[in-house]
Order: C-alpha cells, then sequence, then structure tokens
C-alpha cells in the first residue's frame, strides 16, 4: 500500500467524501489514505468462490455474506478497510461516522496475494481482533490450497486451525463450512 503523496494526513470525513465521489477503493488508517490495488483474476476467482459455497449455506439463517464492496470500520484503531468477504450475523449495524461501512462483521475472509500476504496474517489481523463481534478471521491462500482459520474462543483468546485439500475449514460462527476442493477446483481454468 502506498499513502497518497501530496498531504501528509486526512481526516476521516476527508477520506469518506473521496470514497464518495473515487471509481477506486481506499483503505484508511492513522490520517493516511492507501490506495487499494486490483487483485488477478485467480484473487477474483477465489473471492467469488467462496461467497459462493457460503450463500446456500446462510440463505436459511440470519447471516448474510458480502463481496468486497462493504466498507468495515474499526472502530478502535481507526481503519477503514474492504475485506475480501464479509459474514454479519444478524442486522448490520453502522459505524457512527460512515454509515456506508459496518462494524459488526461476525467473519471475514481475506485472500492473500503476494503483496498483501503478511498484512493479512500481521497488522491487518491485529486490527480486526479489536472488532467486538468478530468470531471468525480466514485466510484463503493464494500459493496453495489452504484455508487458515482464526477463531476467538470465549475467553477472548484466538486459535489456528488450517485445512487443505481434502478438508473441510469449519466456520462455526455462522454455522458454515468450506470445502476446500471445491472452493479451488471452482477457480480451475476452463479448457
Amino acid at each position: 500500500m502506498s499513502a497518497l503523496a501530496h498531504r501528509v494526513r486526512y481526516s476521516h470525513a476527508e477520506y469518506l467524501a473521496l470514497e464518495a465521489s473515487s471509481n477506486v477503493k481506499h483503505e484508511y488508517l492513522d490520517g493516511q489514505i492507501y490506495g487499494m490495488a486490483g487483485g488477478s483474476p485467480e484473487h477474483a476467482a477465489l473471492a467469488a468462490a467462496v461467497v459462493g459455497l457460503l450463500f446456500p449455506q446462510l440463505q436459511v439463517g440470519r447471516c448474510r455474506a458480502f463481496s468486497a464492496d462493504l466498507r468495515v470500520r474499526v472502530e478502535a484503531t481507526g481503519l477503514s478497510t474492504y475485506p475480501d468477504v464479509t459474514v454479519v450475523y444478524g442486522p448490520r449495524q453502522r459505524a457512527v461516522e460512515d454509515a456506508q461501512a459496518v462494524t459488526n462483521p461476525t467473519l471475514l475472509v481475506e485472500v492473500s496475494s503476494p503483496s498483501t500476504e503478511e498484512y493479512d496474517c500481521g497488522d491487518e489481523f491485529e486490527h480486526y481482533r479489536r472488532l467486538a463481534a468478530l468470531r471468525q478471521y480466514v485466510i484463503v491462500s493464494h500459493r496453495e490450497r489452504r484455508v487458515t482459520v482464526w477463531s476467538r474462543g470465549d475467553d477472548g483468546t484466538w486459535a489456528e486451525t488450517t485445512a487443505v485439500d481434502g478438508e473441510h475449514a469449519e466456520l462455526d460462527s455462522i454455522a458454515a463450512r468450506l470445502d476446500v476442493r471445491a472452493l479451488y477446483d471452482a477457480i480451475v481454468e476452463p479448457e
């Protein structure tokens, strides 16, 4: 991520004004606005496949899945960003200063890429941990058929599990699961 270079600090209101008039998404943190690069076709296909696999499992419940067009606001740290997939249980809670952003995701999914992998697993997860409603954070690997699920226990601690090809990633927070083979088979290029 690179900060816009012509100003040192932006207010959150300036960020929201930019987002309202921009056809490019930006992340906001600590007065800095970062352009979010477009993903590869494989990245987009993996994110779409996650939504596709979750959708039939969520139709009967109170959860709703959203694409990367939904902004998430971590009010405790000031981060505004667009996860690849967001699942909210029950009614959406809107950010105080931003009616277009939710503050109560139950599950967030990021599809890693060579440029975001370290951020997804490190700093970004540190921000996401501050979301009180968040119960699971999922990282879909761009390198191999692997889905990593971080789950928050009742005591607030986070535990990591990994599912690989032939296994299912259990998403207990939303009463769903991801079949890792089906997920990655969905992005195989037709011949």
